[in-house]
């Protein structure tokens, strides 16, 4: 059972400047998202010379059946513009950790397939990004307070009706 949600009513209009909490709670979330992918990112640089960008592009790719997804969705799953999707691509294919190979179902597209190394470099990553989640941002919480974060964020996920 989902708690109910009082929203603010307010009738703010958006031009007034954010309450103290407001700003807290939104300067809050920016620099915690910072920080916290900071020290992900600088662990598996550490650890695995990967970056967090580079591994996110290896997990969705291992927790596909076939192990390969288009660019296009590389690049909306991993949010990076096309063309940055491309180029991080091109340079996890330099290491070896992907290939590039032609769409079986549409020769114009390409889709992106993770090589045996890449499957080695994402298993080796994951338990240090594992470990790293839970240091630096789940253990933080109680899980009453995680919960709540879950469902705040399911509701930010939500589209708005439009009016």
């Amino acid at each position: 059972m989902q708690a109910s949600v009082k929203m603010d009513t307010s009738g703010r209009d958006g031009g007034e400047p954010l309450a103290d909490l407001e700003l807290r709670a939104w300067r809050g979330m920016l620099a915690v998202h910072a920080e916290v992918t900071r020290r992900l990112d600088a662990q598996l640089r550490a650890g695995h010379d990967l970056t967090l960008g580079a591994y996110e592009v290896l997990m969705f790719l291992g927790g596909t059946p076939q192990g390969r997804l288009r660019v296009s969705e590389l690049s909306h799953r991993v949010l990076l513009s096309v063309s940055g999707m491309s180029r991080m691509v091109d340079r996890l294919a330099r290491d070896g950790l992907v290939i590039r190979e032609a769409c079986a179902d549409d020769r114009r597209g390409a889709e992106v397939v993770l090589t045996d190394a890449g499957r080695e470099r994402l298993a080796a990553a994951r338990a240090t990004h594992l470990r790293g989640v839970r240091e630096e941002f789940l253990s933080r919480f109680s899980d009453a307070e995680l919960a709540a974060l879950a469902d705040g964020w399911d509701r930010m996920l939500v589209p708005r009706p439009s009016s």
